[in-house]
């Protein structure tokens, strides 16, 4: 069986310490009792999906695009869609409440020390410890760009003719002038032309931002959003199947995971060596105890199969280390006796697990 026994309610009460960048380091001296309290993590996964919002909306005198602009192909009727760009699945260390301890050195070991995390996740015995730097993240989502309202662009006659159509073929003209007047300006035929180079682009992006939004009336519109959003799921011992993480529609985005207007994503893990449980006899029991209590206990991570699907795609198909499918063992503290050349240890802070023994 998984034997851990607790030696110290937790000292150290965080959450998402494994991506901390800063450490601390404890020092084992008199004044503690030779003993530094630190905290083994658990595996959550942090599952990210990037989505993209389409919105489209029909321009008001949609119905006169061809007859008055030759445009054949406007927008007709007003939709917003949703489409999933990616899906992706990472791993990050949490401290795990249970499995808080303390590392008892021998009082004649040379000034050792523990290097843990903000929030007391263990990352090296007499070492230090650095992170790697993490990449940044993009900002939020990617900005509308927004259109002149074309409103401010209609003349008076325009905005007293008598009918739809009749504005229509009036804001139609409208546009042609204002593409004769940029021709103008190109060729230097304009009867005003811009004084100087600033004056010119000035000049130049107002006619086209006029004719734009002026030919939206005809054509509408298109506005392209992309944004993203985490969801985090924290594994027990047992395998995960097909759970639903949540649901995406085309017409809503991300919906909750009851919610049946979306199709679901789900998660599958599966532990790739499971292990039986050990049946110990009371006085392994006690040997095993005894063992845990007076050492300093690590992770062994046990490989596994993530897979993430939406609509009959598999969207992440990776392996990953998980600290619950794992077992614990444990660091002698006569380890750490030699004087001349203390054992230093590092760890991998998001597993809990032995990374490198240097003597």
């Amino acid at each position: 069986m998984k034997y851990k026994i607790s030696l110290l309610v937790s000292l150290f009460i965080g959450i998402n310490c494994a991506s901390a960048q800063n450490t601390v380091k404890m020092s084992a001296v008199k004044g503690n009792d030779y003993g530094v309290a630190y905290s083994l993590p658990k595996t959550s996964l942090i599952v990210t999906v990037e989505y993209t919002k389409k919105t489209r909306k029909a321009g008001e005198f949609f119905q006169y695009a061809e007859r008055y602009l030759s445009i054949s192909n406007p927008i007709t009727e007003n939709t917003t869609t949703y489409t999933v760009d990616k899906i992706d699945a990472t791993t990050k260390g949490i401290v795990d409440k249970d499995k808080s301890y303390l590392v008892e050195f021998r009082s004649n070991t040379t000034a050792p020390f523990v290097t843990l995390t903000k929030d007391g996740l263990i990352c090296a015995i007499n070492d230090d410890y650095t992170f790697t730097k993490e990449e940044v993240p993009l900002g939020a989502k990617e900005a509308k760009v927004e259109l002149l309202n074309p409103r401010n662009f209609l003349s008076e006659e325009i905005l007293r003719a008598g009918s739809t159509a009749k504005q229509a073929e009036l804001i139609a003209k409208q546009i042609y002038r204002l593409r004769e007047s940029r021709n103008n300006i190109l060729t230097g035929e304009a009867d005003n032309m811009p004084p100087d180079g600033n004056a010119y682009k000035l000049v130049m992006q107002q006619l086209d931002d006029q004719e734009k939004a002026l030919t939206a009336m005809f054509t509408g519109t298109e506005s392209v959003e992309t944004d993203s959003r985490e969801f985090t799921i924290i594994p027990d011992e047992k395998d995960i199947n097909n759970k639903i993480i949540f649901r995406f529609s085309s017409k809503l985005g991300i919906v909750d995971a009851g919610d049946l207007s979306g199709a679901p994503v789900t998660l599958t893990l599966k532990n790739k060596d499971p292990r039986e449980a050990l049946i110990l006899t009371p006085k392994e029991e006690k040997e095993m105890e005894k063992k845990f209590s007076a050492g300093i206990i690590y992770n062994i991570p046990n490989k596994a199969s993530l897979q993430i699907s939406y609509n009959g795609q598999n969207y992440v198909q990776k392996e990953c280390d998980i600290v619950q499918y794992g077992v614990q063992d444990v660091l002698v503290p006569k380890m750490f006796d030699n004087n001349k050349q203390p054992i230093k240890v590092i760890f991998y802070p998001d597993m809990g697990a032995i990374k490198q023994i240097i003597q």
